[in-house]
């Protein structure tokens, strides 16, 4: 299989579950990665283990996350090939969520994903080449009960994503949608017993990302969906 064509990649709300299987495959193809979050010193054991920077962001204000890319411009050099895992999540009835929850809810989904995506733009286009990966998840594409704001979220990110693929692609930087369509499992939530493969493998969904990294502009894929062979269409 080809290698990745990118050597430097940044993980925006890099975690313990789908940032960190990715940063695993990232780093044992030779790329160097960083890795940001709100709370970078969580991120301790991820970066020992795969050699990665580490990064503070809040991805839904415009002045940290420009601070984030220039840091990361001179501690990990330009970055290739983005990825936006960030979201905001607040459940609840209607008519008694908290605007302001709410807000900061979509402005992380959301707003955070179209900084992270022009700053990684700002650095892609003159060089011709990049790719910008954002993750979805169910929301993006059905809205469910009690879960408003990060179905307002995640839909405004699916359309980030068809808008700046159609406008960048031709450009040369590869923009793809992952939509994660089903529980992912964790040591907090492990696979039932009975039901085997039933929630989706963190490591599965990341080689995913890579197999799509390592496509040819000639069949690029702008959307992909993920799920388990037992979720409900």
């Amino acid at each position: 299989m080809s290698q990745i064509p990118y050597r430097t990649a940044l993980i925006v709300g890099a975690g313990v579950g789908i940032s960190a299987s990715l940063a695993r495959l990232l780093a044992a193809d030779g790329v160097k990665v960083g890795l940001a979050a709100r709370n970078a010193g969580k991120l301790a054991a991820l970066a020992e283990e795969t050699n990665a920077q580490t990064f503070a962001v809040d991805a839904s204000d415009p002045a940290s996350v420009k601070q984030l890319f220039e840091a990361a411009d001179d501690r990990l050099g330009e970055p290739d090939a983005v990825i936006y895992n960030a979201s905001g999540r607040v459940r609840g009835p209607l008519a008694e969520l908290d605007p302001e929850t709410v807000r900061q809810a979509i402005l992380t989904s959301a707003f955070g994903g179209f900084l992270v995506t022009q700053q990684a733009a700002l650095r892609m286009i003159p060089r011709g080449r990049g790719a910008i990966l954002l993750t979805g998840a169910s929301a993006s594409i059905k809205g469910f009960p009690l879960s408003a704001a990060f179905a307002m979220g995640k839909f405004a990110l699916r359309g980030l994503a068809q808008s700046t693929a159609r406008e960048l692609q031709p450009k040369g930087i590869h923009v793809a949608h992952f939509i994660i369509d089903g529980g992912v499992r964790s040591a907090a939530r492990p696979v039932p017993a009975d039901q085997p493969d039933s929630l989706l493998n963190p490591n599965a969904i990341a080689q995913t990302y890579v197999d799509v990294m390592r496509q040819d502009r000639s069949a690029w894929s702008l959307e992909v969906e993920l799920r388990p062979w037992t979720e409900k269409f």
